[in-house]
């Protein structure tokens, strides 16, 4: 007999992905991730494959699977997508330690972050 299907978070017109533990602080993730929000995807596309961030190029590639995830699992149209929603989390943290003068230690954060981006359908207005 099994549990019931868990209910749908997303409106039938959104699509998301997620991915999980990027090697980036949230804050610089986040600087990408402003610059699709609210854009069309075509548009959101051509900047991260342009930009200078390290980073941009895994935001692309998320941004691709939700496109996909829209396509092909959801049946919407491509050409009417927009980024919806491109938030970001905190993920775990690394620490390191690095010998200091004085016999002393610094300590080295290095962050880990969530990224998930979701694309909705939205009507052309005429």
């Amino acid at each position: 007999m099994g549990k019931a299907k868990r209910e749908r978070v997303l409106g039938d017109n959104e699509a998301r992905a997620i991915t999980r533990n990027i090697r980036v602080s949230p804050q610089k993730l986040n600087l990408v991730a402003a610059t699709i929000r609210g854009k069309k995807v075509a548009s959101a596309l051509a900047d991260l494959t342009f930009s200078r961030k390290r980073i941009a190029g895994d935001v692309k590639k998320t941004l691709e699977s939700a496109i996909a995830n829209a396509e092909n699992n959801h049946d919407l149209d491509v050409d009417s997508l927009v980024v919806a929603e491109a938030h970001v989390g905190k993920g775990l943290v690394m620490k390191r330690w690095q010998p200091r003068a004085r016999g002393r230690v610094g300590r080295i954060q290095k962050p880990f972050s969530h990224l998930t981006i979701v694309v909705r359908e939205v009507e052309e207005s005429a």
